[in-house]
């Protein structure tokens, strides 16, 4: 499956080509957060979020240094950044756009404070098994991994009634790609993509559809 991450490396190369269809994607004002992934900080989404600034969003970063996976330790952290977020938006509810674990967090507020939350956005992200499906289950025991797994389960029976744009692939090598697909809530877009997982926040595709998305009037 880590083969299949060779693939990130054309993604550079691609965007370079996509310039002039990215710089004709729509433009808007939304507030945005943006989540890093697992084992990445706020660094490695900075090319997202300097085009989603560029095509006139208030984006935001996370603030919360390394993403380690603790969701359950660190989702009240999150919560607390999204509402400063959203005070520095007047107010306003913000978009939370996550990548595989980051994508995990923004769910997860979403589900504890809908107030705070105007729609999410994730890549990568998986929906079932916590890290059961993916190369990080080496770095969990089994007990953990099932009490991650079983805490994830009893959470999913409290739906997200939010709008949620879910990127996935079936290349990706980090994770099993049947564990993205959201079959639970009721307000959700499946779009499958021809990317890597490491690939998947630099895919000109995926930054052309998430610009539409978060446009004032989307384009479907």
């Amino acid at each position: 499956m880590l083969l299949r991450e060779l693939r990130a490396a054309r993604e550079p190369l691609r965007l370079v080509l996509a310039y002039k269809a990215l710089s004709r994607s729509p433009k808007g004002t939304a507030g945005v957060m943006v989540i890093p992934g697992y084992s990445t900080n706020d660094a490695a989404m900075t090319p997202l979020r300097t085009f989603l600034t560029g095509r006139g969003h208030r984006v935001w970063g996370w603030g919360l240094r390394t993403n380690r996976g603790d969701v359950a330790g660190m989702l009240d952290a999150v919560v607390d950044q999204v509402a400063m977020r959203v005070m520095a938006n007047g107010g306003e509810p913000i978009a939370l756009v996550g990548w595989s674990l980051g994508g995990v967090f923004a769910r997860e507020v979403a589900r504890d404070r809908p107030d705070l939350v105007s729609q999410i956005i994730t890549m990568a992200t998986p929906i079932y098994g916590g890290p059961r499906y993916t190369v990080s289950a080496r770095n969990y025991s089994h007990e953990a991994i099932t009490e991650i797994e079983a805490t994830i389960a009893e959470r999913n029976t409290r739906l997200i009634e939010h709008e949620i744009t879910a990127f996935y692939s079936k290349l990706d090598g980090a994770l099993d790609w049947r564990t993205c697909i959201d079959d639970l809530n009721p307000n959700v877009e499946m779009i499958e993509i021809d990317s890597s997982h490491l690939g998947i926040t630099l895919d000109p595709v995926v930054w052309t559809k998430i610009a539409q998305r978060l446009a004032p009037q989307k384009r479907r």
